[in-house]
């Protein structure tokens, strides 16, 4: 349900009709505010949302054993949910290159924690004419410090 192809498939269809296709992707593993109004900032820079997710897989690779929280399907299924999103498509590579170079979006998206030259996939957006944006990040909101509040807070016996 979740696919690359589908996504290229929603993307192409986009290209076709003169749409604007932004791409953004990360793990999105305990949604949270932070995570919406990024999502929304990203969908208002074109006419669709197309969110990559890191495979459950993937996400162990990146964030370490303990990660992710929730399945990749539930994921996939709650960001899909959101008004802002209009596709979503599991990868399971450590970066997203590969969907990146699939997706061929107009608008790619990072958190400014990201240096510019350190976002994947700029190159390829770029050298047709896209661009990247990089949006600001909510302070105060992050999967990493809702799980140590958790953690600090409801201590395991």
């Amino acid at each position: 349900m979740y696919t690359i192809v589908k996504a290229v498939q929603i993307a192409e269809r986009a290209h076709i009709n003169g749409r604007t296709v932004v791409f953004t992707n990360g793990v999105f593993d305990l949604l949270h505010l932070g995570h919406v109004r990024y999502l929304q900032h990203a969908r208002s820079l074109g006419d669709l949302l197309i969110v990559g997710i890191n495979s459950d897989r993937s996400v162990r690779e990146v964030k370490g054993p303990d990660r992710p929280i929730t399945p990749e399907d539930e994921r996939a299924e709650v960001l899909a949910a959101l008004a802002c999103v209009d596709a979503v498509a599991i990868f399971d590579e450590p970066t997203p290159l590969e969907i990146i170079t699939a997706v061929q979006p107009d608008v790619l998206v990072k958190g400014a924690d990201w240096a510019a030259d350190a976002i994947v996939g700029r190159e390829i957006v770029e050298a047709r004419g896209g661009r990247v944006v990089r949006a600001t990040i909510e302070e105060g909101h992050s999967t990493t410090g809702i799980i140590a509040r958790i953690r600090r807070d409801f201590p395991h016996p």
